[in-house]
């Protein structure tokens, strides 16, 4: 048992070692005319393949520019022969007869060479030229003379076609064997013993050919010898051997050389012909030709290096005597080769597509590239055009692997034309060349790319539910799945503005309820109809991805911006609590009313004698628009004509457009139309009724209707009152501090009430984008701001009305304060309210000393009227 297992050690190691020195290559040998099926070789083992892997690898054969005759076994991984295997047909004289085959593995992909050598068999008898042959020998010649044959022919090879000869028995002839060169064996007839025509006129001989095979095979050939009279001198050759070189590019018709002969004989049987009697190999019998009385002989046939490289040639001079003589010289025509067969490419193997991420080192095709010619004209050099990115590597003699150098990308290139481009070495060189397709398959690796990272989209409000807003459009240059590319919208949320009769709440919304995308074409659409009130800036992202495996996706945000149309009129706002604005030093006469009378008119006071531009009332109105649709003017609708009141275009003051008198009237009523500046104009209209009074009951009227009383005092300090002021009775004024005490009193209490348990900010809706809405004299002007809407209380608010924020731009950063600036809502009810309760505190204090110091003064009949005007202004 252990010898065995050394034993097969020993065998294991030879066959290694064995295929380290043949370079990877395995070499088998078959004999010729083997039955099909019979096996060559155990192939897969050899290989080194375990069972079955033959089959699941696709173990197979190729072999380039010819028939192979055998072929692998799937099953087992043998080599077999698959048809008849003629070594004479296939490898001709050549020796020894080797097939190069090519084995091809798959997963991975691998070649071998195999190299397998058609062994000769004894399968072809020796066949002469003709199977009988007639000779004619005068009868004068001497003995030893030699008369040559041509000899038999063996399509084997070795000792197979080593020929003997043998005559049958002759009195007269034997046989002589000449070996000219290591090639050939020319029989000779010699003559052994003089001839006697009238004896023997023909001899008949059987020349016998049998070749060195085991066993030996044989052939024949009849020799017919008539014996003729006379002529017993034969032509002589200046030459026995003439060699010649010809290209194999040489014409036809071109001189090969020219033979001589001559006869020292006179008359006819001196006269010399030639001819052709023996050629090796048989198929030059269509090379050459020879004129039969000049002995010119002349190429009739092309030659090819490739099929036959020598020529040899038995020429024959005969004289005309009778008999005629004869001698023999051999030419040798030397074929020499041109460069004159391109290169052949084979493309054994391809495959395609190649995926554009596949490695460095990818075998793509494999190639088997030949040149029939010899020497440097043999010699192939191959390249790949262009040369990126694939390149050629060599496995084997005449064998190449087209191999993926640089990284592919689909995207760039999806299809490439490969040439493989192949020269010989002759002068001048021929070059050939093979086209290849090489189609790149695609992989994901792209994600989708939309045309820009932002999408700005400008939509009008009040749109159609469904209607377009805009298209998007991402970029997959990937194919098929991969760059087929799905729209969604990606719900980051927006802050939801609700209207100005909404409650509270943060109002947040998903972008996905105001806006969708079509998921194959990109279209954004309106799911519902946007108001610009509610809602200004809409900011989401819309995501594309793509259908490949995994999916890729790619994002843009959208900033969609809505455009306000003028959908909403004009709003009234309340009268504001404080009194009206001083102007001049009439300002101590008018005041507006704290709350408006009854069918929402409002009502204002104004005394007698007030001179024009004393300001009377002021219209509040807001618009929820904004822009030019919130920029608000104010039109005097009636009376029409030349009133005694006007209103300000944009600042909605009413004023006096002349000094009041008495013609008047006691009451005028004032209808105001407020538009805005919007395409068309919406409009709102207030009724103000205003009171002519005496100046003092107008400061009555102004001090129980506003808790700025003392600031109204302290304004009209110095004012001229009018004449019925002055004579105003003593008594009177004491009913009237008593009222203005317990009128001031009863509004401190709520008014501190209001402070105590009010909201901190004047709010006028709910959550929603912030509309500061500033009266000054150039009218009212509402700009956004955060996310509330606040209303300025004071008149003594910032100058600065008009200002636009564009929502695209991040807020700008605050400016230097003014001098005049807008308290912040809580602040502003805070010192409303502690100047107010200050206010009514001092006057519950200071009134009763003012009217009883008003009452002396009253009394006395030395005071002039103006001075009792002057302290009644003064004592408070």
């Amino acid at each position: 048992m252990g010898e065995r297992c050394c034993a097969a050690v020993v065998r294991v190691l030879v066959l290694q070692a064995a295929w380290a020195l043949s370079g990877g290559q395995v070499r088998y040998s078959v004999p010729e005319e083997a039955k099909a099926g019979t096996v060559v070789g155990r192939l897969a083992q050899d290989l080194g393949l375990e069972a079955g892997e033959a089959e699941a690898r696709r173990l197979r054969l190729v072999a380039p520019g010819r028939r192979a005759s055998v072929e692998v076994s799937g099953a087992s991984g043998a080599l077999v022969v698959s048809s008849r295997l003629d070594r004479e047909e296939l490898c001709g004289k050549s020796a020894p007869c080797a097939l190069r085959l090519e084995v091809l593995l798959e997963r991975p992909l691998r070649v071998f060479h195999v190299q397998l050598e058609v062994t000769d068999i004894n399968d072809n008898a020796p066949v002469f030229p003709a199977a009988r042959r007639n000779l004619s020998i005068a009868e004068l010649s001497v003995p030893g003379s030699r008369f040559p044959l041509e000899g038999a022919s063996d399509a084997d090879i070795g000792a197979n076609a080593q020929l003997s000869y043998a005559l049958s028995p002759s009195e007269h002839f034997s046989l002589d064997l000449q070996k000219p060169n290591e090639r050939n064996i020319e029989p000779e007839l010699v003559l052994t013993k003089p001839l006697d025509r009238e004896t023997i006129p023909v001899h008949r001989l059987v020349l016998t050919a049998t070749d060195g095979g085991r066993p030996s095979l044989t052939g024949t050939m009849e020799l017919v010898i008539s014996v003729e009279d006379a002529n017993d001198n034969a032509p002589k050759f200046n030459q026995s051997i003439y060699k010649v070189k010809l290209p194999e590019s040489a014409e036809v018709g071109t001189l090969v050389t020219r033979v001589n002969a001559t006869d020292a004989d006179e008359g006819i049987n001196s006269e010399v012909t030639y001819a052709v009697t023996n050629i090796i190999p048989p198929s030059g019998k269509d090379v050459i030709s020879i004129n039969p009385n000049t002995g010119e002989i002349h190429l009739t046939a092309a030659l090819d290096f490739e099929e036959v490289n020598i020529f040899d040639f038995r020429i024959e001079a005969k004289d005309k005597g009778t008999p005629a003589l004869s001698s023999h010289c051999r030419v040798e025509l030397e074929v020499v080769d041109v460069n004159d067969n391109a290169p052949e490419v084979w493309v054994t193997s391809l495959s395609v597509p190649v995926p554009e991420d596949a490695s460095l080192g990818t075998v793509v095709a494999l190639l088997s590239v030949s040149d029939r010619d010899s020497g440097e004209n043999g010699r192939v050099r191959c390249w790949v055009w262009p040369a990126s990115p694939f390149g050629l590597e060599a496995t084997f003699a005449g064998s190449y692997s087209l191999v993926l150098r640089e990284a592919l990308d689909r995207e760039r290139v999806s299809e490439y034309e490969v040439e493989v481009r192949a020269e010989d070495g002759g002068a001048p060189a021929l070059r050939a060349s093979r086209g290849l397709r090489v189609p790149v398959s695609d992989v994901n690796d792209n994600a989708p790319l939309f045309a820009q990272a932002v999408y700005t989209v400008l939509a009008r409000e009040n749109n159609a539910a469904g209607a377009e807003l805009a298209r998007l459009w991402a970029r997959d240059p990937d194919e098929a799945a991969n760059g087929r590319v799905s729209y969604s919208v990606w719900d980051g949320g927006v802050g939801g503005a609700a209207g100005s009769s909404s409650s509270g709440g943060s109002g947040w919304r998903p972008a996905s309820s105001y806006v969708s995308v079509d998921a194959e074409s990109g279209r954004l659409w309106a799911l519902q109809p946007l108001d610009y009130e509610e809602l200004q800036v809409l900011q989401f992202e819309v995501r594309a991805v793509d259908a490949g495996e995994p999916p890729l996706s790619g994002n843009a945000t959208v900033q969609l911006f809505v455009l306000d149309e003028n959908d909403n009129a004009p709003a009234l706002l309340p009268p504001a609590g404080s009194a009206a604005e001083a102007s001049g030093v009439a300002a101590a006469e008018t005041a507006l009313a704290g709350a408006g009378s009854e069918s929402g008119t409002l009502w204002a006071w104004a005394a007698w004698g007030a001179p024009a531009g004393q300001v009377v009332a002021k219209i509040r109105a807001v618009d929820a628009d904004s822009g030019y649709n919130a920029w608000l003017r104010y039109e005097l609708w009636e009376p029409r004509g030349k009133g005694p009141f006007r209103v300000g275009l944009y600042s909605g003051e009413v004023s006096t457009a002349r000094a009041l008198d008495e013609a008047d009237g006691p009451r005028q009523r004032l209808l105001i139309v407020v538009r805005d500046h919007g395409e068309p104009a919406r409009s709102a209209t207030a009724t103000l009724s205003v009171s002519l009074l005496e100046a003092a009951e107008a400061a009555l009227a102004a001090g129980s209707s506003s808790s700025s009383l003392s600031a109204v005092s302290r304004s009209a300090a110095g004012v001229e009152l009018g004449a019925g002021a002055a004579s105003a009775a003593t008594n009177v004024w004491l009913v009237v501090a008593i009222c203005a005490v317990s009128s001031l009193f009863l509004l401190a209490v709520v008014l501190y009430g209001a402070s105590r348990w009010a909201p901190r900010a004047a709010v006028l809706s709910g959550p929603g984008p912030t509309t500061l809405v500033c009266a000054s004299e150039v009218g009212s002007w509402s700009y956004s701001q955060r996310h509330s809407r606040s209303l300025c209380v004071a008149d003594g608010a910032a100058k600065s009305d008009l200002m636009v924020f564009s929502p695209n731009f991040p807020p700008p950063p605050p400016a230097p304060a003014a001098k005049d600036t807008q308290p912040e809502p809580s602040a502003l009810l805070d010192t409303v309210s502690a100047n107010t309760l200050l206010n009514l505190i001092s006057s519950l204090f200071i009134l009763p000393l003012f009217f009883c110091a008003l009452g002396s003064r009253c009394c006395d009949p030395g005071q002039s009227a103006a001075a009792r005007r002057h302290g009644y202004l003064t004592g408070a």
